[in-house]
């Protein structure tokens, strides 16, 4: 499983015009699922965004989690965050989960981060052509991949 994190000041997800998902202060998490991901995966990366201290403290340091803060968090499908480029011009989405097997593990992270965090998150609409806005706060992005985590 790979993600993107972006700490947001604000941020939303709307389909065929319409807003879908809508958060304040807290994480907009784009989730791609590659076909040996699995649910030990999606639990390892849940813990690891939850507690991950990304938000400044009152001597702003980044030294607080979503959950010290009590902040919001969208989660969306994202498979193009497998894409390999590596040949050619036209990325490639090989290693990228097939879509039924995607959403069940989708909707278990999504399960799983919502146990973890302790609270309802709010997500995109899987396999749909999403459009996202949002305010990166600081600005913070950050990428994990489980593949790595053992490093």
């Amino acid at each position: 499983m790979r993600v993107v994190i972006q700490r947001v000041s604000r941020a939303n997800v709307s389909v065929e015009n319409n807003i879908n998902a809508e958060i304040n202060n807290g994480l907009l998490i784009l989730l791609g699922i590659e076909e040996a991901d699995n649910v030990e995966d999606a639990d390892w990366l849940s813990k690891k965004i939850v507690q991950l201290r990304i938000f400044n403290d009152n001597n702003k340091i980044m030294n607080l989690s979503i959950q010290d803060i009590r902040g919001e968090i969208i989660v969306v499908s994202q498979f193009t965050l497998h894409a390999m480029t590596k040949k050619g011009n036209r990325p490639s989405y090989i290693r990228a989960a097939k879509p039924n097997e995607a959403e069940a593990l989708y909707k278990y992270f999504v399960c799983q981060i919502e146990k973890d965090l302790g609270k309802k998150v709010q997500t995109g609409v899987f396999g749909a052509d999403m459009k996202i806005e949002l305010i990166n706060d600081g600005p913070v992005t950050i990428i994990i991949d489980t593949k790595n985590k053992d490093i």
